[in-house]
């Protein structure tokens, strides 16, 4: 199951109808103890760098995905600023990404 990150930014309805679509399993997650249930996450995301940041640190997912991903090994996906979060920060945000 992919886990869709919902942490207030991004396309998540249009991700979620091309998953319904191709029959993909997935659930759209808020809160960051159902992480431990996916194989995989995807970081959507529409905005910019730094208050799209402040909410995935703000709903906790920061912690839980660096424990997922890095940890075990998990896969993650970013779309749009959603991949940004992925790298160690953004030339267009002061804030650290995710690394």
């Amino acid at each position: 199951m992919i886990a869709i990150i919902d942490y207030g930014s991004g396309n998540i309805a249009a991700i979620m109808n091309i998953f319904r679509q191709r029959k993909i399993a997935h659930a759209l997650v808020s809160d960051p103890r159902e992480l431990a249930a996916a194989e995989r996450f995807l970081l959507p995301g529409v905005g910019a760098f730094d208050p799209t940041m402040e909410n995935l640190l703000r709903t906790g997912m920061v912690d839980a995905l660096n424990e997922e991903v890095l940890g075990k090994g998990k896969k993650a996906l970013g779309i749009c600023v959603g991949m940004h979060l992925l790298a160690e920060g953004s030339e267009e945000g002061e804030l650290p990404g995710l690394g």
